[in-house]
């Protein structure tokens, strides 16, 4: 299983590490993604879904139902 939100598509970032020395070399910033058992209000089931931590913080502002469909998500398919 990759390692992608599976609502924002939040994916891994290409950095540098850069030592005392100012050496670089490349590093990856992998997401900080959750599994989490989600209750959809209006479709009245949980979803299990893999979900990044910063989506995790807009779905309890807005709800899980308002935030997919502001992404065009449909999550039925989920």
């Amino acid at each position: 299983m990759s390692r992608v939100c599976q609502l924002t598509g939040t994916r891994a970032n290409n950095g540098m590490a850069v030592s005392h020395s100012h050496i670089r070399t490349k590093k990856l910033q992998q997401a900080n993604l959750q599994q989490r058992r989600l209750w959809w209000e209006e479709g009245k089931k949980w979803i299990k879904i893999r979900v990044s931590t910063r989506a995790l913080k807009t779905i309890q502002k807005k709800g899980l139902g308002n935030y997919a469909k502001s992404l065009n998500i449909n999550l039925n398919k989920i």
